[in-house]
């Protein structure tokens, strides 16, 4: 499923990406509030985008990931995904990473609204949230320019470069004010 907004486009993640997906997650600035493992090894980042190939496969799907462009260019922006709960509870779980040179430019927000949106819409999801660390401003600013709630703090839970930092969590649920 492809998604689009003004400025950007959204492709779904195939192994052809391993190499933009793994540079991506081996800048360091990108690396820095990294906690799904990558870039350790070239195999990780393969395990990762191979996961979400076979769900999209899968009867039930419970992930969708994206790569990130410059719509209607060829610039390679970065990566975002929605990770899906049980049925029951009717919630996903966002997550996104940029390359520093789009950063600061409004793509971040942009694109996590898209996100938001698809998941209301699309998904009938209930609740769409974010874990963030409590370190990560630029991202702390993206979500809530998004419309998203700072709901609590999540103590020593995110392992980061061999440490245990805070995280934030944050949700914005279906009836909350949302402008797309």
């Amino acid at each position: 499923m492809e998604l689009s907004t003004k400025r950007l486009f959204l492709k779904e993640m195939t192994l052809d990406d391993v190499d933009l997906i793994h540079h991506l997650h081996c800048t360091s600035e990108v690396e820095q509030f990294n906690t799904i493992g990558i870039p350790r090894h070239k195999g990780d980042t393969i395990e990762v985008i191979l996961s979400a190939v076979e769900d999209r496969e899968s009867k039930n799907r419970t992930q969708f990931a994206w790569t990130v462009w410059a719509a209607g260019k060829e610039d390679f922006l970065g990566e975002a995904g929605i990770s899906l709960s049980g049925d029951r509870f009717q919630q996903g779980e966002i997550h996104y990473s940029l390359l520093p040179a789009h950063w600061e430019k409004g793509y971040g927000t942009e694109l996590v609204k898209r996100i938001i949106s698809f998941g209301f819409k699309e998904l009938k999801l209930h609740r769409v949230h974010a874990g963030v660390a409590t370190e990560n401003h630029r991202s702390i600013r993206v979500l809530e320019k998004a419309g998203m709630t700072r709901e609590g703090l999540h103590r020593r839970i995110l392992p980061i470069r061999g440490e245990w930092k805070d995280n934030y969590h944050y949700a914005i649920v279906e009836d909350d004010p949302f402008v797309l």
